[in-house]
């Protein structure tokens, strides 16, 4: 499947935001490189286990539990993007 790095990053904005309950928190929050969770949008591990759920449900992505790189593939929506480009058989143009 081809798909543009825009149209993939938006899907994931629209499933964050579906998957986590962070009031006031909108798409223009979620940039492709503001960090997820402390400083950045603030979530938290609850948020993570969430969007990593919905993440194996619409894609078929999996994750490795207590996995340290798990951290890296959800540090903003651009990482996520990539990694589930790279797992879900997705090219990017």
């Amino acid at each position: 499947m081809v798909m543009s790095r825009a149209a993939l990053e938006a899907e994931i904005r629209q499933l964050i935001l579906a998957s986590v309950d962070v009031e006031g928190l909108t798409e223009a929050d979620l940039g492709s490189d503001i960090p997820l969770f402390g400083d950045g949008v603030g979530l938290d591990s609850i948020d993570a286990l969430e969007i990593g759920a919905a993440l194996r449900k619409k894609y078929q992505v999996k994750f490795k539990s207590q996995a340290e790189e798990n951290r890296e593939f959800f540090r903003t929506v651009g990482t996520l993007a990539e990694f589930i480009a790279q797992n879900a058989g997705i090219t990017l143009e």
